[in-house]
């Protein structure tokens, strides 16, 4: 068993733990058996703070993944999109090599120093928020199984097939197993 730790979108354009893609994928990583903790970044919704512009969400990461320790369960990082990016940064930031499963992070700013350790990024073939080019460049350099599949930036309708993507890159590699390669 494990807790996944799922970040949500960025703040300043309404993103928050309830935001839909949010809930339909942690419910299916429950239903995949994760224990699931979103949370709201400070500032947001009636956390306490003040949106960091990512610097200070690195602190809420960090947090969240004491927890997850505190509570003996190991602990794996996903996101989506701002919050994809931030669990990134972190994992960076700290040197740490945790699961990471990432939902169209924004390519801008990724770190460039990453740990070796288990990362998937799942990107919408029709996204329209993110340089899906730079993205995949990214990816390529940094060794980060990248999953192009059918949707744009939100995913309407798809919360349990992203929730599966995201699930089985955990799952994989908190088992030891080799990332097997899903079906879009």
């Amino acid at each position: 068993r494990w807790l996944t730790i799922f970040c949500h979108p960025h703040p300043l354009h309404g993103g928050s733990m309830h935001a839909p893609l949010m809930i339909s994928v942690a419910r299916r990583l429950v239903e995949r058996g994760h224990t699931v903790l979103r949370f709201n970044f400070r500032g947001t919704g009636a956390s306490t703070g003040t949106h960091d512009s990512g610097e200070g969400e690195k602190l809420d990461v960090s947090a969240a993944v004491e927890l997850a320790t505190d509570r003996g369960l190991p602990p794996a990082l996903a996101g989506w999109s701002f919050g994809a990016a931030t669990a990134l940064r972190w994992l960076a930031a700290q040197g740490s090599s945790i699961p990471y499963a990432g939902i169209a992070p924004p390519p801008e700013g990724l770190p460039e120093e990453l740990t070796d350790g288990p990362k998937r990024i799942v990107l919408g073939s029709r996204d329209q928020v993110i340089d899906g080019e730079t993205l995949q460049r990214y990816c390529i350099e940094h060794g980060i199984d990248l999953v192009i599949t059918p949707g744009d930036h939100f995913f309407h309708g798809r919360g349990a097939k992203i929730g599966d993507l995201v699930g089985q890159a955990i799952e994989d590699a908190a088992t030891g197993r080799r990332a097997s390669r899903p079906t879009v």
